[in-house]
């Protein structure tokens, strides 16, 4: 027998983006869309009854799908992936995403392969920027230029900038590298204030210029 395939809820309330999305994604043997929502409740109607590995969300409509949305699966669902999908180009929004802890992001300008490597990158619970919202990360226009800054960090605190800048939580930190979590979040204190930084962003903003983790 073969691999079970991958399981996907497509969550966007524009019929042309959900077919589109459809099509693309039937024409890999691994993936198979089981449902499809048209808003929250729908969403929330389509993962309980088919409990898919992974929920592609458009976040262009707040009105229909937002950050909440994500937040209830995590909370009700831990083991299904959210890829999100955006419209918003601003730095400052592409920037909230990753301080709300969303590693996986898409605009709806990817072409087909970036497409299906986010899914199945997504899958596997891994990062994932698509090369748009890469240029607004990794964009030279900052406040503070991150990659000039000197590290002095220890190779405690290096490791768990990667694993903060891949998407770990802490609690999973703390297990991996045998720490209690009051420690993780003292070591994160620590690197925030030797790095001068504010935020998870600018975190793994720090993370990619320094070579600690690859985009």
């Amino acid at each position: 027998m073969g691999k079970e395939a991958i399981k996907i809820v497509v969550a966007d309330g524009q019929y042309l983006t959900r077919a589109g999305l459809k099509y693309l994604l039937a024409g890999q043997p691994q993936l198979k869309v089981v449902g499809e929502a048209t808003d929250r409740d729908e969403l929330q109607q389509v993962v309980k009854a088919m409990l898919p590995h992974l929920v592609i969300i458009d976040h262009h409509n707040t009105d229909l799908f937002s950050l909440a949305d994500v937040a209830w699966i995590r909370s009700k669902y831990p083991k299904i992936n959210v890829l999100l999908v955006t419209d918003d180009h601003a730095r400052s929004h592409i920037f909230e995403l990753l301080d709300l802890g969303v590693n996986c992001i898409l605009t709806k300008h990817c072409g087909p392969e970036e497409i299906v490597s986010a899914v199945l990158a997504t899958h596997k619970s891994e990062k994932f920027f698509c090369n748009k919202v890469l240029e607004i990360i990794l964009e030279k226009e900052n406040d503070v230029d991150i990659s000039c800054r000197p590290s002095n960090l220890s190779t405690r605190e290096a490791e768990i900038v990667m694993l903060i800048a891949k998407g770990v939580t802490t609690k999973e930190i703390a297990d991996q590298l045998c720490l209690s979590t009051h420690t993780v979040y003292t070591h994160r204190k620590n690197i925030m204030k030797k790095l001068s930084i504010n935020s998870v962003s600018e975190m793994i903003l720090f993370a990619m210029h320094a070579g600690i983790v690859k985009p």
